[in-house]
């Protein structure tokens, strides 16, 4: 006979802050990933933002799948990241460095 197992916590809190993590924030990542490597990228200005920006829809989607591969807290440390990545991309722009 098989016995039913329910679990006394909620489902719903975790998988929405996954959902959070993983829908705003990858969107957040891939972004700033696109701007760094857009700037790191040693190829014509042009060149360097479109290969970037294709490689911005794999990084997307491989983040959308850790998040849900790891535990909620280890997925977390990718928020620091994010912010580095921020500002190796639009650092520049922003403190009022960047040569047009």
């Amino acid at each position: 006979m098989n016995k039913l197992v329910f679990s006394t916590t909620a489902v719903w809190p975790r998988t929405l802050g996954r959902l959070l993590l993983a829908v705003p924030g990858g969107y957040l990542f891939a972004y700033s990933v696109t701007a760094a490597l857009a700037r790191l990228l040693p190829l014509e200005r042009v060149d360097a933002l479109i290969s970037a920006t294709l490689l911005s829809f794999a990084v997307y989607t491989l983040f959308v799948l850790w998040v849900f591969a790891r535990p909620l807290r280890r997925a977390l440390w990718a928020l620091p990241v994010t912010l580095a990545l921020l500002l190796i991309g639009f650092g520049p722009h922003w403190l009022g460095g960047a040569q047009g």
